[in-house]
Formats: C-alpha cells, sequence, structure tokens
C-alpha cells in the first residue's frame, strides 16, 4: 500500500512550483514588451493577465515554505510532470483571446505543441497572427527545448535540483553541479543564437529582401524554432515560405545545434573532440539517418515525385533531416507530404520515431536507446551461438568505456517499447475515427515523438478526442514517461493510500 502524502510534501512540491511561475511570468515579460513597442494593445492585454496569473501564482506557492527546500526524487518528479501540465494552460490564455481558436481547447493545444517542442498546430490564419503572439509561439518552444526546469535551475540553486533536472529527461550531467550544467546549457544557447540569428538575418536581408527588422524577427524565430527542434514558423506554409536553400542551410545549423546532446557540445568545446565523435551515440545518429535518408530517397525516385535529381534529392534530404532531428520543418505542403508512400513513407515515419540524441533538445526513442538496443540483441544472438559455458560480455564507447549491463537493458527496452506503445494509441484513435492507417500513423508518431510534420490530420476541424489524445502523447513523450508516472503513482496514493 503508498503511503498518502503529508502536508509537508505539498509544501515541498507547491514551493518550486511557485518558483517555476515566476520564471514562466519572467519569460512572458518578452512578449508583453514586444506588443507593447508595436502598439498591438490587444495582445498587450492579455499578455498581462497571462504574466498577472504566473506571478499570482508564483507568489503564492512561495508562502508554502517548506520545513526543508530539499526534493527528493518523487518530489521532483510530480514538480517536473506538474509543471508541463499546468504552464502550457496559463501560457495558453493569449493565444485564447487572440480570436485564432475555435475553442480554448485548441489554444491549449498549440501551448503544448509549443512547450513540447512538437510544432503541431490547430491555429487558424497564422499569416495574420499578430508578432507579438508570433514571438510568444517561438519563445515556449525555445523555454521548452532547453528545458524550462533548467532555466529555474540557472536561477534558483538549491538542494534537489538533480531531480529535476533528470525528470525533465535529461540523462547526463557533465559538470560538477545541476547548476553548472544549466548554466553550460544557456552558454550553448546564447552562442548559436548569435551565429545563427546573424547569418539568418544577413540571408534574409540582402538575399530574401526583407526589411532589416523584418529580416531579424523572421532570423530570431526561426532560431527559437530550429535550436529547440520544435519546428513552428512564423508563415503557414513553415520553411517552404523562404523558398531559398541558402536560409534552409543556415536554419539547419540550428537544427544540428539542438539535436546535439549538450554533453557533447561540451566535448566539443572542451575536448578531446575526437572522444565525442567515436561515442556509440553519435555514430548511431549517422547510421541512422544514412539509412532512412536512403531509404526515402529511394522511395522518391521508385514513385516519380520528383522530375529532376537536384529537387529530389534537396526535398528528400531535407524532410528527413527535418524529421530525424525531430524538427518538423517542411519545405512541402502537408498536402503533398501525405501523398508519400511505400520506402519514403517508411524513412519518414522511422526518421521520426526514432529521433535525435538524449540529452539534447530533440524527442524521440533516442539515438543512444536504439545503439544500446542493436548492442544487446547482437549480444543475445552471440549468447546462443557461443558454447553454454562462454562468458559474454558487451562493452560501448559512451564518454568513456561502458559495459552493456542487465540493468541498462532492461531500462533502454522498457522505454523503447513504451514509445512504441504511444505511436499505437494514437494510431489506434485516429483509425476508429477513420483516418487510414498510413495518416494515422504518421500523424500519431508526430505528436509522441515531439516531431510536428503533419499529413493533415492536425487542423481545426479534428475531434476533440483525438486532439486531447495527441497533447497526452505530446507531455508523455516529451518527458518520457518517469515523471508522468510518477505524478499518476502520487495522485493514487494521495487517493488511496494510507
Amino acid at each position: 500500500m503508498l503511503i498518502r502524502p503529508v502536508a509537508e510534501d505539498f509544501r515541498v512540491i507547491g514551493f518550486s512550483m511557485g518558483r517555476i511561475f515566476l520564471v514562466a511570468a519572467t519569460a512572458g515579460l518578452l512578449p508583453l514588451t514586444w506588443s507593447a513597442l508595436g502598439q498591438e494593445w490587444h495582445p498587450f492585454g492579455s499578455f498581462l493577465l497571462m504574466v498577472g496569473l504566473f506571478a499570482v501564482l508564483g507568489a503564492i506557492g512561495l508562502r508554502f515554505i517548506p520545513e526543508s527546500q530539499h526534493l527528493d526524487w518523487s518530489h521532483g518528479m510530480v514538480v517536473v510532470a506538474l509543471t508541463w501540465l499546468t504552464v502550457p494552460v496559463i501560457a495558453a490564455v493569449p493565444f485564447w483571446l487572440s480570436g485564432h481558436f475555435g475553442t480554448p481547447l485548441d489554444a491549449v493545444f498549440d501551448a503544448v505543441s509549443g512547450l513540447t517542442t512538437t510544432g503541431l498546430s490547430v491555429m487558424s490564419d497564422l499569416d495574420h497572427l499578430a508578432s507579438s503572439l508570433n514571438l510568444w509561439r517561438h519563445l515556449l518552444q525555445f523555454l521548452g527545448g532547453l528545458g524550462i526546469i533548467v532555466a529555474a535551475l540557472t536561477v534558483f540553486a538549491g538542494a534537489g535540483g538533480i531531480t529535476l533536472y533528470f525528470g525533465e529527461a535529461r540523462g547526463e550531467r557533465f559538470l560538477p553541479s545541476v547548476t553548472s550544467t544549466a548554466r553550460f546549457i544557456w552558454a550553448v544557447a546564447i552562442l548559436h543564437f548569435v551565429v545563427v540569428g546573424v547569418a539568418l538575418t544577413v540571408v534574409g536581408w540582402f538575399v530574401l529582401g526583407f526589411e532589416p527588422g523584418r529580416a531579424a524577427f523572421h532570423a530570431v524565430t526561426m532560431f527559437f524554432a530550429g535550436f529547440s527542434t520544435g519546428g513552428f514558423a512564423p508563415q503557414s506554409t513553415s520553411i517552404g515560405y523562404y523558398h531559398s536553400a541558402i536560409f534552409e542551410i543556415a536554419a539547419a545549423v540550428s537544427m544540428v545545434a539542438g539535436v546535439m546532446s549538450f554533453g557533447l557540445h561540451h566535448t566539443l568545446w572542451r575536448g578531446p573532440r575526437r572522444e565525442g565523435l567515436v561515442n556509440l551515440e553519435t555514430r548511431t545518429i549517422l547510421s541512422t539517418f544514412g539509412f532512412t535518408l536512403l531509404l526515402t530517397l529511394a522511395g522518391l525516385a521508385a514513385t516519380g515525385a520528383f522530375a529532376a535529381v537536384a529537387g529530389l534529392t534537396r526535398q528528400g534530404f531535407f524532410q528527413v533531416f527535418s524529421a530525424h532531428t525531430t524538427t518538423g520543418w517542411s519545405t512541402i505542403p502537408s498536402s503533398e507530404l501525405a501523398q508519400w508512400g511505400g520506402l519514403a513513407f517508411g524513412g519518414i515515419a522511422i526518421a521520426m520515431a526514432l529521433g535525435g540524441m538524449g540529452s539534447s533538445t530533440a524527442g524521440g526513442v533516442k539515438a543512444l536507446r536504439v545503439g544500446l538496443t542493436v548492442k544487446s540483441v547482437l549480444s543475445q544472438i552471440r549468447r546462443v551461438l557461443l558454447p553454454e559455458r562462454a562468458v559474454v560480455g558487451t562493452a560501448y564507447y559512451q564518454a568513456g568505456v561502458q559495459h552493456l549491463t542487465n540493468e541498462v537493458t532492461q531500462s533502454v527496452m522498457t522505454v523503447s517499447l513504451l514509445y512504441v506503445a504511444l505511436y499505437l494509441l494514437g494510431a489506434g484513435v485516429g483509425l476508429a475515427y477513420g483516418i487510414p492507417l498510413q495518416r494515422a500513423l504518421f500523424e500519431s508518431v508526430s505528436a509522441s515523438a515531439t516531431i510536428g510534420l503533419s499529413v493533415g490530420v492536425t487542423d481545426p476541424s479534428m475531434p476533440a478526442l483525438l486532439e486531447m489524445v495527441y497533447m497526452l502523447q505530446m507531455w508523455a513523450g516529451r518527458l518520457e514517461f518517469v515523471a508522468v508516472f510518477s505524478l499518476l503513482g502520487f495522485v493514487y496514493a494521495w487517493i488511496r493510500g494510507r
């Protein structure tokens, strides 16, 4: 029988939530200021309301002063799960008041999609959305990609931060403390913001002919979406709006930075650089990208979807790269992507399902788990083929020589199977609504692995139940299940515990 939570448990959780709400309130000041400078007074009022709600909730949370501010594992996991449930609801207030959504559920859907770095949207008339609201959409993705908990840890250091860090699906701590690790993550983001932001601004200004202010706005929003591997874009036609290979290359730099684990960033910055390149995870993601790219290009060539080799290679490469990094940008309309079948569909779907690196801004099963799964299968085959008394050990290189233990194998297999179950859940609900299997599976994988590519299922007219299922998938997939199960266990213990 589970032990029922006591008042001290709620004080610890409430105090931590208060800090996180204050961080969210601070983030909301950016679009609030932007709307004031742009004289967008209707969005200004909605942002003022949102910031006020975050601030009030933060102040209330800080009143629950616990006897000890130390977070144990269960407290930290519950805080993480609650954060990713409650912050999008309040963050959706400006969206709902904008008039671009049919129902409050639609507005929350886009906020959840933003914070989980998914990129699916049910917004109407995105091309005429106020710039401050567009900025908020992309800022949500940036916060979600880095981790809103990471943002809080950067400001509020304290005991128990490690449970929050790992609860947000961060699998490694490469500096002595969680706070120093969080600050390094922000340093990486700021450096790439300067480099990629300047590059995209220059391309927008001098190549695409945008006004300087417009070029800078598109550069900032596209960097936020690219580095967070989120996939939102200022225009409804995604990155295809720019019709520029140079712009796509510059934007792809932010995608590469986002899909790389922050541990790999640290290794490449501080050295030895070769060590990061021979890691199992690095070799796995390069191999799976090459495999899915060849599969997709072969499928497109077989169907004759593109008349020229250059067009086939460019479009196929970008779609697979966007899918595998879990960014979700597209250079072609969703209606055209829906027509890809056979090997091309298989290549894109596999790339989405596998996802990027662990401890990055990417989603999906993660390359390290894929590599360990392959190692585990090969190890089992060797056990069968070798004599019964032979000792079979499996080692791999990941920031040093590691040994594949039964505990690691079990953990990898469990999470991987949970992702498969999540993919099938959304596909099953889609089939129940009469959506063809290929489209239902594609959209379900996109939601669960936080991709954002769509074949037209996600739109303002989609059934409310399917919309809620996709939100559940985005939430559980982004947190990689542990925090979700911890919250469910906490609630169950509260109701039925002793």
